[in-house]
């Protein structure tokens, strides 16, 4: 604070509680105010619009009393995990966003007494690049997540690679899915995390055996899947219970959802990268027994990940080939600093926003106007790569069949559910050149790291998936 800038006209009074009296600066509230302001405008305008009216909660900016705010960061602290303890909460502005608990059923009221089993799963980016403006090769045949992988184990993020692979996840092919989510419940890391009664129940947990895990989260969820308690304890029972939950996960993420606007996002004939990662476990266990990958089975197109997967996609460019058209947006700014409102960088995303998304060339007239549009777009993809899909669940009572609800079926009873996304906050446009850096840093590692340790253990003659011919000799 500069003491002799400081105006006393600028602060108001806030509230008091023993010795203390809180003010605040009225600045710093109304812009708190307006950004959350801004996060219901995008939900409402822009990813409600692609991801459809049932699966996205835009919430409402409310205002609550400091002392109370004050007493409820301090009681959750102690709840909250280590990593994110560094990260200071807002107790001063007395705003916060209000949305619906997600873990319960979106789409019906249920009684009270009905339990629900809420399954969060962030996917992260399905789909591999294959632009022009992309020059590490690698990423033309290994995905974000899986090269990011590696890092993280190598800086302590976690402790044990994942054998999840977004694209598997992706396919569409059920055979493929069910890997995908098995991976994820075998080392869930922040990517899955299954709620009971919105209570956590599993989740990211490196000190204990997935073993252990798988057992008892197969003792919360047998009552859910087999209810009739035909089945003992042991192994085989929770063998049984995973796959149950695994079957009905893929079911709900298949099934359609209500229509959004992601077909807007029509696409011309330009080609698509490949369908599979080389780094997926997936696929490298079958080519090691020979067999080719399993088709693509493709998404069906009202699948929230089909529309999730078109959201993503509108980074057309990568981060490589969008930085340069993020510094000439940058130039501009510094040139017209006034300009930045105009541009929409800060908001209002607005329907004007919206259709600007829509336009999927990539013909650079070397505009300002250009650049701006890819980096919007560039914008809400990392968003919708980064969202969090919610899965709830409810056994269905037998006197309900025949009312009209979305229902999927396992071996021995029927769910009631709902899918909702969250964690829709527009990416900062300041990110971009750190997005930028972690990109080389992540290829840059796994290129120096995984594969030439794969080209110092695999003998020039045996490399995967090379044609070789074996001569026997009469001895």
């Amino acid at each position: 604070m500069d003491e002799g800038k400081m105006d006393e006209n600028e602060w108001r009074y806030h509230g008091e509680g023993n010795k203390s009296l809180v003010v605040a600066h009225a600045q710093t509230s109304e812009e708190v105010f307006q950004h959350l302001q801004n996060i219901v405008d995008f939900s409402k305008n822009v990813m409600k619009e692609f991801l459809g009216e049932n699966s996205v909660h835009c919430g409402e900016v409310v205002q609550l009393p400091l002392e109370f705010v004050k007493q409820l960061c301090l009681k959750i602290q102690s709840e909250r995990p280590e990593s994110r303890c560094d990260k200071d909460l807002d107790t001063l502005s007395g705003y916060a966003l209000c949305l619906p608990n997600l873990a319960r059923l979106q789409t019906y009221c249920f009684a009270e007494h009905r339990p629900i089993l809420c399954v969060e799963i962030k996917p992260k980016c399905g789909f591999i690049p294959l632009c022009g403006a992309v020059t590490h090769e690698l990423k033309h045949r290994v995905c974000r997540y899986c090269m990011h992988q590696h890092l993280k184990v190598a800086t302590g993020k976690w402790k044990q690679i994942s054998k999840y692979c977004p694209l598997d996840l992706y396919s569409g092919n059920k055979q493929r899915m069910h890997f995908a989510l098995k991976s994820l419940l075998q080392e869930a890391q922040n990517n899955l995390k299954i709620f009971k009664n919105g209570e956590l129940i599993y989740g990211c947990a490196d000190a204990r055996s997935p073993a252990a895990d798988w057992t008892e989260l197969a003792h919360h969820l047998k009552p859910f899947f087999f209810p009739s308690n035909g089945l003992a304890g042991g192994p085989h029972c929770t063998r049984a219970v995973i796959r149950e939950l695994v079957r009905v996960i893929t079911r709900v993420l298949l099934s359609g959802s209500d229509k959004g606007r992601a077909g807007a996002l029509r696409r011309g004939p330009a080609p698509r990268g490949p369908r599979v990662c080389e780094a997926s476990p997936f696929g490298r266990s079958l080519r090691r027994q020979g067999k080719n990958s399993p088709e693509c089975s493709g998404l069906p197109k009202g699948c929230l990940l089909y529309k999730t997967l078109q959201v993503q996609m509108l980074d057309l460019l990568d981060i490589e080939g969008l930085y340069p058209l993020y510094r000439r947006v940058e130039r501009y700014l510094e040139e017209f600093p006034e300009e930045r409102k105009t541009l929409q960088i800060d908001g209002p995303y607005d329907e004007a926003f919206y259709q600007k998304l829509l336009d999927l060339s990539t013909e650079d007239d070397g505009t300002v106007a250009f650049a701006l549009t890819k980096v919007q777009q560039y914008r809400v993809a990392m968003t919708a790569k980064d969202c969090s899909i919610m899965i709830a669940l409810s056994p269905c009572l037998q006197d309900t069949s025949s009312e009209q609800r979305p229902v999927v079926p396992s071996s021995r009873s029927r769910f009631a559910f709902s899918v909702s996304v969250l964690d829709l906050d527009l990416k900062p446009y300041e990110s971009i050149p750190h997005q930028y850096k972690l990109d080389g840093k992540i290829v840059n590692f796994y290129s120096k790291t995984v594969l030439a340790k794969d080209a110092a253990v695999t003998p020039a003659r045996y490399k995967e998936r090379e044609d070789c011919t074996l001569v026997l000799r009469k001895v």
